[in-house]
């Protein structure tokens, strides 16, 4: 199964972010960098599935493709802003962490008020 590479690979990373922080402290970030990376590469495939997945009930279910592809956008976003957040705590950078993750949710918002308008119409007409 995949999943015990990847953790394989996070504890082999993490095992040589501890020993490298004493001796190349500036080389663990890197480490950690690459080691997101290709852990993200081996589960692209699995993500592009999820969309094919959704997407096809989207169009069994009627829906306006914008609302799915604005659903999509936000959760690609989400992992986004939560993997970069994550690299700078791990550079000790709590900080610009925090900024990245209000930056995310700020614009999730944003992307998200045409579906919330497109509730409320929808509420509307239903009530007399």
């Amino acid at each position: 199964m995949e999943i015990f590479q990847v953790v394989g690979l996070g504890i082999i990373a993490t095992t040589l972010i501890i020993i490298l922080k004493e001796f190349r402290p500036e080389f663990a970030i890197y480490i950690s960098l690459i080691t997101g990376v290709i852990i993200f590469s081996m589960i692209l495939p699995h993500l592009a599935y999820v969309v094919d997945v959704m997407e096809n009930l989207s169009t069994k279910a009627d829906l306006e493709i914008v609302y799915f592809s604005t659903i999509i956008k936000i959760i690609g976003m989400a992992y986004v802003v939560e993997f970069g957040s994550q690299i700078c705590r791990d550079a000790g950078e709590n900080s610009i962490a925090m900024k990245i993750e209000l930056a995310g949710k700020v614009t999730i918002m944003v992307l998200a008020i045409p579906i919330l308008l497109a509730l409320m119409d929808l509420i509307i007409k239903i009530l007399p």
